[in-house]
């Protein structure tokens, strides 16, 4: 029998599959690569209590994944909101931040900053100066405790499905903790269904909210590839760049050393910011 689902948890090639009547099953690809992401709408055939097979993928409104030269990564699909965490401390590193922008503009999503750890008050103007390249172009920055008031963040949440991404150390665990209440003993129930501990901050999880709208979080990134964006892609999302592009001299500008460059003249006197 065949169903449609939503596939809520992924790890490996193994994922918890969600049936519109909320029945929860552990379900397998038939081929050995697997083409899915957690988020994503699926057709099932149940083969067992509890069990199922993917048999089909249905169109995706988007999808955030990373490759570099030697593999790809899917993230998380049907999004329209990312929110990057970063923290006053440890220290976020401000070019992870910068490619998870662009993949996000490359899939038009809602994009939302959120620095974390507020409360380490004597490394906050070091963090806000380290962010002010990104809001003096418009991106919002939302300053929080995950240990404190997150009701700020749970505002943005609602009608939305929302991932969170961040560099390991930035307090995302303890955010989505903060946020979805029964997260922590959701985590220990799939591993426990997986008989391994080790799934516990390693794969990307869907989370339904009450108010509507759904949280995904995901494992805690270290490098972001941005190998599958065309040069154009690349450059268009790059949003403070987009009012110069395709005015340079020359159509195969590589904003480098070529004459004519209105990027590279925009940086000299200011319109753009040189190090962006």
């Amino acid at each position: 029998m065949k169903r449609l689902a939503t596939l809520v948890a992924a790890f490996g090639r193994q994922y918890e599959a969600e049936l519109e009547t909320g029945e929860l099953l552990l379900c397998f690809p038939r081929a050995k690569k697997s083409v899915f992401a957690c988020g994503d709408r699926v057709e099932i055939a149940i083969t067992a209590p509890g069990q199922g097979v993917i048999d089909k993928l249905e169109e995706r409104s988007s999808l955030l994944y990373r490759e570099d030269a030697f593999k790809q990564k899917l993230i998380a699909a049907n999004l329209t909101q990312l929110i990057i965490v970063v923290a006053v401390e440890p220290s976020f590193n401000p070019e992870l931040l910068t490619r998870c922008l662009c993949a996000a503009e490359d899939q038009e999503l809602k994009t939302l900053i959120v620095l974390n750890k507020c409360d380490l008050a004597d490394r906050l103007d070091e963090a806000r100066e380290r962010l002010a390249p990104l809001t003096a172009i418009g991106y919002e920055v939302l300053e929080l405790s995950a240990r404190g008031d997150v009701d700020a963040l749970a505002r943005r949440l609602p009608g939305e499905r929302s991932l969170l991404v961040g560099q390991s150390g930035m307090g995302k665990s303890t955010l989505t903790n903060a946020l979805i209440p029964d997260a922590e003993a959701r985590t220990r129930e799939i591993s426990a269904a997986l008989d391994s501990g080790k799934h516990t901050t390693t794969f990307s999880r869907l989370y339904r909210l009450p108010e509507g709208g759904s949280l995904i979080d995901s494992p805690g990134l270290q490098m972001f590839g941005l190998a599958h964006l065309s040069r154009d892609a690349l450059e268009h999302s790059f949003i403070d760049l987009r009012p110069f592009l395709g005015q340079c001299r020359f159509r195969d500008c590589r904003h480098e050393a070529e004459p004519g460059c209105l990027l590279r003249e925009a940086a000299a006197d200011g319109r753009i910011q040189a190090s962006r």
